[in-house]
């Protein structure tokens, strides 16, 4: 094996698992402690980028405080050659994604389960303080022996086809975000909620509960609104319609009030019920544990650029002034009246942005009048 299939002195790439825009993940083995693992490393292309770095490295440095059946087990993270890593628990199976596209509709009681277990994990999660913002299929990964693990917590770190970062604060695909979570409003585990249920919806349909693939088309609330499910689940019992409906509400507040109790009214419905482990009644509602605020991986290059931008329309404003002082009267030639045009300053602006808009049509004014 040689020298550059190893990561960090421990960890040798077996083969890839998937690649997208933002990272790539690779089959390793763990060198020290003889175990396979799932690496996940950021492209080359975005690994220069510090805020990038410091987003994709800062949860799941949290998450791996967690140990729960229903999550997968992160187990280490850094970097190397400067690429950040994250060195998680291999899962031998497949994701949600992946089983809809496989069989299509699942039974009702075989979703109930997976949502019960989705919540599990979840419940654990936001005990912690975690908030996740991205449950979908493709993070949902099902292991042979039918124990589900919720992965990637907290790392969609930009766009990688529907995947969304906008403003800092819009984190996840666009086709599962809770309603809030795409207003680029504060986000709470009330949005994992939604997610359980768009997850549910799916795998009782055999089809996402929105067809826009990007926010723009979602438009308003209407497009929030998923097709009837009931229609298309005619083998789905009324609550568990029910509760998946309570799930996808457009007010974070009218969802159910916990993945716990989520859990709870998915159990009765689900296959084996009594072997089923329920997480315990939480001490705070989804809606009171905060995800974090998310600073824009752009916005301290948009504003040295914006300033650029100041600086030279600036530049090219006082060369305008200067020559309209001298064409009208502060240089006077002989041929020239004694009275001269007072030229007014630009208009100063709230902020970078709105100061290079005002010296842009203040040039464009003056540009036009000037003898």
């Amino acid at each position: 094996m040689s020298a550059t299939t190893r990561i960090a002195g421990r960890y040798e790439i077996v083969r890839p698992l998937g690649h997208g825009a933002m990272a790539t993940v690779d089959l390793a083995q763990d060198v020290e402690l003889d175990r396979p693992i799932a690496l996940k490393r950021l492209a080359e292309n975005l690994a220069r980028d510090d805020e990038l770095r410091r987003r994709f490295l800062r949860e799941p440095r949290l998450a791996a405080r967690l140990s729960h059946p229903n999550v997968v087990r992160v187990f280490d993270v850094g970097e190397d050659d400067g690429r950040p890593f994250i060195a998680m628990e291999y899962v031998d199976g497949e994701t949600l994604a992946d089983l809809v596209a496989r069989r299509g509709r699942l039974p009702a009681a075989e979703a109930a389960t997976l949502g019960v277990q989705m919540c599990a994990g979840l419940a654990a999660a936001h005990a912690a303080g975690l908030v996740h913002r991205d449950v979908k299929p493709q993070n949902l990964l099902l292991g042979t022996d039918g124990v589900l693990k919720l992965g990637d917590f907290g790392i969609a770190v930009g766009h990688e086809g529907t995947k969304l970062t906008l403003a800092g604060t819009v984190l996840g695909t666009a086709g599962y975000l809770a309603p809030e979570q795409a207003r680029g409003e504060q986000v709470t585990a009330a949005a994992d909620v939604y997610g359980v249920g768009a997850v549910l919806y799916e795998l009782l349909a055999g089809e996402t509960s929105r067809r826009g693939a990007s926010l723009a088309e979602h438009g308003g609330e209407n497009g929030f609104r998923p097709p009837d499910l009931a229609a298309r689940a005619p083998d789905a019992p009324p609550e568990l319609i029910a509760a998946i409906a309570s799930c996808l509400a457009l007010r974070p507040e009218d969802r159910p009030p916990s993945a716990a109790a989520l859990a709870r009214l998915l159990a009765p419905m689900a296959s084996e019920a009594d072997t089923l482990s329920l997480p315990a009644d939480p001490a705070r509602r989804a809606t009171e544990i905060l995800a974090p605020r998310v600073a824009p991986p752009s916005r301290r290059r948009t504003r040295r650029r914006l300033a650029a931008a100041v600086a030279l329309v600036a530049a090219a404003a006082a060369g305008l002034a200067v020559a309209i002082v001298l064409t009208s009267g502060g240089g006077r030639s002989p041929g020239r009246t004694s009275g001269s045009r007072t030229v007014a300053p630009p208009a100063v602006g709230s902020n970078v942005a709105d100061q290079a808009r005002n010296l842009e049509n203040w040039l464009r004014i003056h540009a036009q009048t000037s003898p």
